[in-house]
């Protein structure tokens, strides 16, 4: 799980570059450009509109979901990557190919939530061997019933809501709830629109979804959230601040990220100027938008990381479940 990404070219040469790279008179286009994933945007477009306020810098957020915006941004199509998963090993890949390196940056834990109908009375508890059941590729066209993954549940038809395939929530639940990313039945309702799940749920009785906190947050009055057992014996939890931060909300409890081009945060002092702010300013925007914020101790090590500029990932490529920051920023040499 420790293999390091090796970069071809340190930031510190990046800059070294460029003071002998031809100088242009030509003032710069003060754009910065983001995209990736729909969890993380909340967090990010409310620090960009801050941000817009306080510098007139123009920033556009788009969502095209993690894998999404790995893909533009690999191409070196943005500045940064909003991202609630790691990075794959076959995008580190092509951003090698393309050139790209990177700043891999936490910035706050997500709870993934799993979502009921408010009428459901059943299934307020849900553990993980019973979301295997439901999700493993292994159900598909044959696990359509409630009373099917619980004989003590009715025998009514099981609706299942849930992120797209370009989704890193996709990757994460995958990985956490099934044992491998991307491992999971295909005959489910899926959108990287989080709001289509979020209206799935809440429009049928016998529906069952998942997605990140902040959007269960923001339509509790039409959802109901599932307490989660990890393994046998453990006890049900629900997704909360006090349980993402104290560890008890597992496997589904996770870090979320930004993925900056180093190359910008080399050369474009506007974009280096805005995860500054990001990762100094953005506490009460993350409480705000229903997110948590990371421990001080943690903030302060991602700010250090920053600051030195370390690019590459701490993970091996691959979406590992149950990691610690200060472990994942350990890795980074």
């Amino acid at each position: 799980m420790q293999s390091k990404f090796v970069m071809s070219m340190s930031v510190a040469a990046f800059v070294a570059a460029a003071f002998a790279a031809p100088v242009s008179h030509a003032a710069p286009e003060k754009i910065i450009k983001v995209d990736g994933s729909s969890t993380v945007y909340p967090i990010t477009e409310a620090v960009a509109e801050e941000y817009q306020k306080a510098t007139k810098t123009k920033v556009t957020v788009g969502i095209s979901g993690t894998g999404g915006g790995f893909k533009k941004f690999c191409r070196g199509e943005t500045d940064i990557s909003n991202a609630s998963r790691p990075i794959l090993q076959k995008e580190i890949d092509d951003c090698k190919a393309n050139g790209v390196q990177f700043i891999e940056l936490p910035i706050a834990f997500d709870a993934l939530t799993v979502v009921i109908n408010p009428k459901n009375e059943f299934a307020k508890t849900l553990s993980v061997a019973e979301l295997k059941k439901m999700w493993e590729p292994a159900a598909q066209g044959k696990v359509k019933t409630w009373k099917q993954v619980n004989p003590a549940w009715p025998d009514q038809p099981l609706k299942l809501f849930g992120a797209g395939a370009d989704s890193g929530t996709f990757d994460y639940f995958t990985e956490a709830i099934v044992g491998k990313a991307k491992s999971s039945r295909g005959d489910f309702t899926a959108s990287e629109d989080d709001n289509v799940l979020v209206n799935g749920v809440a429009g049928d009785v016998n529906a069952i979804g998942y997605f990140g906190y902040a959007y269960y947050d923001e339509n509790k009055d039409k959802l109901r959230a599932a307490a989660i057992v990890e393994k046998a014996g453990s006890p049900a939890v629900l997704p909360s601040r006090e349980s993402i931060e104290n560890g008890t909300y597992q496997p589904l409890g996770r870090p979320i990220f930004i993925y900056v081009n180093a190359t910008a945060a080399a050369f474009k002092p506007h974009v280096k100027g805005f995860v500054d702010y990001y990762l100094t300013k953005s506490k009460p925007l993350i409480e705000e938008v229903k997110y948590v914020p990371l421990p001080q101790k943690d903030q302060d090590a991602v700010i250090k990381h920053w600051k030195e500029l370390k690019p590459g990932t701490g993970f091996g490529g691959v979406a590992e479940v149950g990691v610690k920051v200060e472990d994942l920023l350990s890795r980074i040499k």
